[in-house]
């Protein structure tokens, strides 16, 4: 499995940006693609993750309400787009995949077995 997201850059605080991840390769039973983000400093965190059978998403609390992701299945995309965003989402995004997830594993960094390059999202205050 490869994927690759793009989408990233630098965007006023309150303003809109679109991340997309595409993946090559293999699907597996219960699989879950996501987003996780890293600031400087900081570890690795859970943004949001959907379910690729049944469409169901996931979201961290800080961003449930402003993010939103949705998947093709036929372009084996995954989009996460961003609203109303705040200097701290100000990270190094990343998408991800895993199979064979339970939904309480869902939202673990260590659960992902595959991920992309990241791509940057900057917001400035």
């Amino acid at each position: 499995v490869q994927l690759q997201a793009s989408g990233g850059g630098l965007v006023q605080a309150g303003g809109s940006l679109r991340l997309t991840c595409t993946y090559t390769g293999r699907r597996f039973s219960r699989y879950f693609m996501g987003w996780f983000r890293q600031a400087p400093g900081k570890e690795r965190e859970f943004v949001s993750t959907i379910n690729w059978d049944s469409g169901i998403p996931f979201y961290e609390d800080s961003v449930k309400g402003r993010f939103i992701i949705s998947r093709d299945k036929v372009e084996k995309t995954v989009y996460l787009q961003m609203n109303s965003l705040k200097p701290e989402d100000t990270a190094i995004y990343y998408c991800a995949a895993a199979g064979g997830l339970i939904i309480s594993q869902a939202r673990v960094v260590g659960s992902y077995d595959y991920w992309g390059q990241g791509t940057e999202v900057t917001v400035s205050s």
